[in-house]
């Protein structure tokens, strides 16, 4: 179903993720919570392990992008993490109208390059964030969904701790996983199972300099079960769907490429990859990386 909805009217959003609810059920059967795996896993092995499997699928898990530059690596992962939670059903991601105009839309064509059909991305503009988290607790009512997206910016009153249980205990209802990513918001306490913060890494660079796969720094702020916090560095394998390991060498290169910037200061954040068509003026000379995620 091709599937790509806007609207800026913050009091129709959630009544879109309506209209998208039914459309669904009549066109999908809903899907049996015995038969999905309880877990989405990542498809590294050791941070699956250390995960215990990977992320628990009936549960609110919540991704940081701690400036406005992280947030094209947090959406990339959460849409990477929703085609293994997902698979051949539709997904919906909510987007807040702002967060949309600071860091720039979706790209449809940008899509495949990450592995994903944009005919099965349900895409709602919400002008708020309460009318965004009413229509992530509608769509997560959805059995014929297979993950829902949401994403929003800054410390906002609607998300507190109230509306944070009720998305949690609708995925936990519904057997579906809800990603949540929060741009340039600090960290509250929440009922999501485990919370995040993402930045992105510097891809291979792969023959005649073309990009390399998406890479992601990851940490581990908070699991409800008591991991401690913990860091990886992982690519996104877009023609096996799975995350991969960025080797040794390479993510010595990313700490020996932040601390060789002007003045001897390490950035705190990367640098966002240009447009293909654009000459990537972040990338280094002789470096054999360039920015990406």
């Amino acid at each position: 179903m091709p599937a790509t909805m806007a609207d800026p009217s913050a009091d129709l959003a959630f009544r879109r993720v309506r209209l998208a609810r039914a459309l669904l059920s009549d066109r999908a059967a809903p899907a049996d919570p015995a038969r999905l795996p309880a877990r989405i896993a990542f498809g590294l092995p050791a941070l699956d392990k250390a995960l215990q499997g990977g992320l628990a699928r009936g549960a609110l898990h919540e991704f940081h992008a701690i400036e406005s530059a992280d947030a094209a690596a947090a959406g990339g992962l959460m849409l990477a993490l929703a085609r293994r939670a997902a698979g051949a059903r539709p997904t919906v991601l909510v987007r807040q109208d702002f967060l949309e105009r600071e860091t720039g839309a979706l790209h449809p064509a940008g899509l495949p390059e990450l592995g994903l059909d944009p005919s099965r991305l349900i895409v709602v503009r919400a002008r708020d964030v309460a009318s965004l988290l009413q229509a992530g607790v509608e769509a997560a009512r959805c059995p014929a969904l297979g993950a829902v997206l949401l994403e929003f910016w800054g410390d906002h009153r609607a998300f507190d701790l109230t509306s944070s249980r009720r998305l949690a205990l609708a995925a936990q209802e519904s057997a579906l996983p809800i990603l949540m990513m929060r741009v340039a918001a600090p960290v509250a306490p929440g009922a999501a199972t485990t919370r995040w913060e993402v930045r992105p890494g510097l891809s291979r660079a792969l023959e005649a300099r073309a990009p390399g796969p998406p890479c992601f720094r990851l940490r581990l702020l908070k699991h409800r079960q008591g991991l401690d916090l913990r860091e990886w560095c992982v690519e996104w394998n877009r023609d096996r769907a799975v995350f991969e390991s960025r080797h040794a060498g390479d993510a010595a290169q990313d700490l020996l490429h932040d601390r060789l910037q002007p003045g001897g200061a390490s950035l705190s954040r990367a640098v966002p990859a240009l447009p293909a068509d654009r000459d990537p003026a972040g990338e280094r000379a002789g470096s054999g990386f360039r920015r990406a995620g």
